[in-house]
């Protein structure tokens, strides 16, 4: 078995990663659906990128406080509440849709719901992955993590296009109800290899921004998602509109832009899985290269040239969110994993309210391109920063140096 899925060796590992896939593919083919229907219902980019900023309100305001519950509370137990919670509202959306009720207000309240529970599910999730392999296999763990979302991102999409051209969003809404059963049923069987609780003072929140502020490794990453997530994660907003009105597409073009970006993001997740101990100069190459793939997706003159910059776009910008990711997770001690990655998760998809109103009306203004290339602006700022920043050797480097020390005086 290649490093990259030496992870896979854990048994309660496979049953997560099983489980994962299904459930994620199912977000995004309703995610997907949410983003055409509401283009359909009201025709306005600025529209489309208010309704899916609101999901985000919840993470932006309450966001980092999400880690001290996970790091509370027993996280197998903590994720099988927030995932069944999740299968009640899609399938709320779902009964509203055949009885021809799912429109923008109902659209909102659901994605509120769902970001109040990502509060406390998104840091758990990926805590609860270091509990399932041995220590040596976390960054293969961490970053086929990110290979399942990313998977679920060319499966959703592409499924979601045909579903959309075929039967309506409706079918779309059905496919995300059922697919939370599997990762349910997964979590039910699994039994961690470690203990997914830790004791945290009540002073969490707190006690985690000091400690990222005293690693390089930390807090440099966070810094660089800050700008990235806010102003380039948002293709949810811009590719809905490059397809339709740069493109003058329908669902299929839709669900061909997001599945070329989302084959990417897995190329790229996969080749994270490569690297041991993910340092500086992969984050700033990483950044570069997502800056870049914006700025040629921007300019793309039509549907098929836009398929291939997508394409190395998601490779760069989804490698870069793996390794930044892994990044963290690696130099965070567990007894801080799930409050600093509840930062990590403020800055990745909190932002997403502010960045998701600034490119609908970037959009609505001038274009999609105008948005991908503020993105592109975004994404070349944050490596600069990087540039800048000098990060300690490894910590285990460290660690095995002071060992030897002794011996050889």
């Amino acid at each position: 078995m290649t490093d990259s899925f030496r992870a896979l060796r854990s048994v309660p590992f496979r049953w997560y990663f099983g489980g994962q896939i299904a459930s994620a593919s199912g977000t995004f083919v309703q995610q997907t659906a949410i983003g055409w229907l509401v283009l359909q219902l009201t025709g306005s980019a600025s529209a489309l990128g208010l309704v899916l900023a609101v999901g985000g309100v919840p993470s932006l305001l309450f966001g980092p406080w999400g880690g001290t519950v996970a790091d509370r509370f027993d996280l197998r137990r903590l994720i099988l509440v927030t995932q069944a919670t999740y299968g009640v509202l899609a399938l709320i959306l779902w009964l509203a849709a055949m009885a021809g009720h799912a429109g923008v207000p109902l659209i909102i309240a659901v994605s509120v719901a769902g970001g109040v529970i990502g509060i406390v599910d998104s840091p758990a999730r990926q805590a609860f992955v270091s509990s399932l392999v041995p220590a040596p296999d976390l960054s293969s763990a961490v970053s086929l993590n990110g290979v399942v979302m990313n998977s679920a991102r060319v499966v959703g999409p592409a499924l979601a296009g045909v579903l959309i051209v075929a039967a309506g969003t409706t079918a779309c809404f059905a496919v995300n109800a059922f697919s939370y059963l599997a990762v349910i049923a997964a979590l039910l069987v699994i039994r961690p290899l470690t203990t997914g609780r830790r004791a945290v003072s009540h002073t969490g929140v707190a006690d985690a921004i000091r400690y990222a502020r005293t690693r390089q490794q930390v807090w440099l990453p966070l810094v660089m998602m800050a700008f990235v997530g806010l102003l380039a994660f948002n293709f949810a907003v811009v590719l809905p509109v490059l397809a339709k009105q740069t493109f003058h597409g329908d669902g299929g073009t839709y669900g061909l832009l997001s599945t070329m970006l989302s084959v990417g993001a897995v190329l790229g997740s996969l080749a994270v899985g490569l690297i041991k101990h993910p340092r500086r100069t992969y984050l700033v190459f990483t950044a570069f290269a997502f800056a870049a793939g914006m700025a040629l997706t921007a300019v793309a003159p039509d549907v098929p040239v836009a398929a291939v910059t997508l394409l190395l776009t998601g490779a760069a910008a989804f490698g870069f969110a793996t390794l930044a990711s892994t990044a963290i997770q690696l130099h965070a001690a567990p007894e801080y994993r799930g409050r600093v990655l509840a930062l990590w998760v403020f800055v990745y998809l909190g932002t997403t309210p502010i960045g998701s109103v600034l490119s609908g009306w970037l959009s609505g203004q001038g274009g999609p391109r105008l948005a991908l290339l503020v993105g592109a602006a975004a994404c070349l700022v944050a490596a600069l920063i990087a540039t800048r920043v000098h990060t300690p050797p490894h910590i285990d480097d460290v660690q095995a140096q002071e060992s030897r020390s002794p011996t050889q005086s």
